[in-house]
């Protein structure tokens, strides 16, 4: 396994993204905390982004972007905390190509006639189906 300081430098492509996202969060009136050594971003936009802004039918509760877990409300960083980790993880290991392979496995899901996000590999490991 790659030392932490690796994994943190390899990850930080997407967790540049969600460092963005917690600046427009915070001036919005979100809040942040640091939790076993991934920063938690709840509220402000995030509520109406992660609520009315992706792809699933009734949104999402939270989403990962590196070592950086946005959530629309402190109750949805308790109840999708194991979940999120495991994306924590796996943006560990694929570095900045996280995002182009979350997006392929999801097309690739799609293609065979399966859901782009409950059929994604990426979101299989996360709710422990494979």
């Amino acid at each position: 396994m790659m030392p932490l300081p690796l994994r943190y430098l390899w990850a930080f492509p997407t967790t540049a993204i969600g460092l963005m996202l917690t600046i427009i969060a915070l001036a919005t009136g979100g809040r942040a905390k640091r939790h076993t050594g991934v920063l938690e971003v709840h509220g402000g936009c995030l509520t109406f982004l992660l609520h009315r802004c992706t792809m699933l039918p009734y949104g999402a509760a939270a989403m990962t972007l590196g070592h950086v877990v946005l959530a629309r409300d402190e109750a949805c960083l308790t109840a999708t905390r194991v979940h999120e980790r495991v994306h924590v993880r796996q943006a560990e290991r694929w570095g900045p190509l996280f995002m182009p392979a979350y997006a392929i496995a999801s097309l690739v899901a799609k293609l065979r006639g399966g859901d782009a996000y409950r059929d994604n590999v990426f979101e299989m490991e996360a709710f422990g189906d494979t």
